[in-house]
């Protein structure tokens, strides 16, 4: 697939407020016909649990334990399940793309051309991973032997798509589910057994210490393959900055929003 030059934003940190309120102003830059289609790569600090657009709250996430640890919550706009995002052992990527780009409408398509860029940068470190279609309850996700390696989420918004989502360099999965609520688990300890069988990640495959600064050139790599495009790195512009600031304080850092989905 020949795609035109794409911007990428190169790895950023920031509060978990600000890192959606940028997704969604380079989404709306992007409908505006402001900015070509975006590569967007970040981490998240402090540590942070995002919520899935329609999800209930205190059926996903220990809210308190969250509090207690300097975890901050936020909800989304994308679809897709609670995740926990490590302030260390991930790196989150979002494609924002007019749907004309990719040729597909048709929404597990528009995963499965996504997420090649994603198996492509496994490749690229030195793991072989599978595409994995979800089901109606599960969005797709990126495999290892049928254990997730990346989980995503999409928005759509006048032919415009957003998917954002996460690449998991290292996992501390007690640490996980001490913010992630599993509503069957009396406790952090009877999900583990089976966490260790659903989830992997770079280094738990290869069985030694990736650097970020590698993951982050695998997948920018991996996408440009793909995509078999040039990229230009860029920043955010004006309109962008702007628009994310005004999206964090009235949106994502809203308290209402984060544990109804609605504003107040």
């Amino acid at each position: 697939m020949v795609m035109a030059i794409w911007r990428v934003l190169r790895l950023g940190v920031n509060d978990a407020f600000t890192n959606m309120a940028i997704d969604e102003a380079i989404l709306s830059a992007r409908i505006a016909g402001e900015v070509p289609n975006t590569l967007r790569f970040y981490r998240w600090k402090p540590s942070a649990v995002s919520v899935g657009r329609f999800q209930d709250i205190s059926n996903e996430v220990y809210v308190e334990n969250c509090r207690k640890h300097g975890v901050d919550i936020v909800r989304r706009i994308t679809g897709g399940g609670a995740v926990y995002h490590d302030s260390d052992g991930e790196i989150t990527y979002s494609v924002t793309v007019g749907e004309s780009d990719l040729g597909l409408k048709d929404v597990a398509a528009a995963y499965d051309v996504i997420c090649k860029g994603l198996i492509e940068a496994t490749r690229i470190l030195g793991i072989d991973a599978d595409f994995n279609p979800g089901d109606p309850r599960k969005c797709p996700n990126i495999t290892i032997a049928e254990r997730k390696i990346s989980g995503s989420a999409q928005a759509r918004r006048k032919q415009v798509l957003l998917q954002h989502g996460t690449f998991l360099i290292d996992t501390d999965l007690e640490k996980m589910f001490t913010y992630l609520r599993v509503p069957w688990a009396e406790t952090c300890r009877d999900v583990l057994p089976i966490a260790e069988k659903r989830l992997t990640s770079v280094e738990k495959e290869l069985g030694e210490r990736v650097s970020v600064e590698e993951a982050f050139d695998a997948l920018v790599q991996g996408f440009q393959r793909v995509f078999e495009s040039q990229s230009r790195d860029e920043n955010l512009t004006k309109y962008e900055r702007e628009l994310a600031k005004k999206l964090r304080r009235e949106r994502f850092a809203n308290e209402t929003w984060t544990l109804t989905g609605k504003l107040p």
